[in-house]
């Protein structure tokens, strides 16, 4: 093991992933203001979790985004009142609702996850070709070591595609 293997990270690493998450940040953050009028963040990443892992009971959306299942209850009462998410019984075990878009809410994730997509588009286009290369394990890399792997990136409320 070299010595920079068994350091930790040095300032100039941190303060690079410091200036990227700023970009992100900015990316996210106009994504959902182009949704606000219509959804909040929270239930913006109910949305989220749904579209990637599939139909879920309220117990799973709770236990997946660390929240009370009361706070989750009345967010979908929200999301279904707004047509963006239907709620039924679950054949299996009637005391179980699922829960799974609409297809106006897969629309609108779509349209909040090509809107990222888009900016992250412009923003990589304006790198050099072999800079870009270089991204894709750094960021893997990052991904794992921060236990972002694809099947649970949508706790951060993101979609996984």
């Amino acid at each position: 093991m070299t010595i920079e293997e068994s350091d930790g990270p040095i300032a100039d690493q941190v303060d690079a992933v410091m200036l990227a998450a700023r970009v992100l940040v900015g990316v996210t953050a106009s994504s959902v203001a182009a949704v606000e009028d219509r959804i909040t963040l929270p239930q913006l990443r109910v949305l989220v979790m749904i579209s990637s892992r599939g139909p879920l009971n309220l117990a799973a959306v709770a236990a997946g985004l660390g929240v009370h299942p009361s706070n989750i209850s009345r967010a979908c009462e929200r999301l279904v009142a707004a047509g963006l998410l239907d709620r039924t019984d679950n054949p299996a075990d009637r005391r179980n609702l699922v829960l799974e878009l609409t297809a106006e809410g897969r629309t609108l994730v779509a349209q909040v996850d090509r809107q990222r997509r888009d900016a992250i588009a412009r923003i990589l286009d304006g790198m050099p070709r072999q800079r870009r290369a270089s991204l894709v394990p750094a960021l893997r890399a990052f991904a794992d070591a921060a236990g972002e792997t694809a099947p649970d990136a949508w706790q951060l409320g993101w979609t996984t595609a």
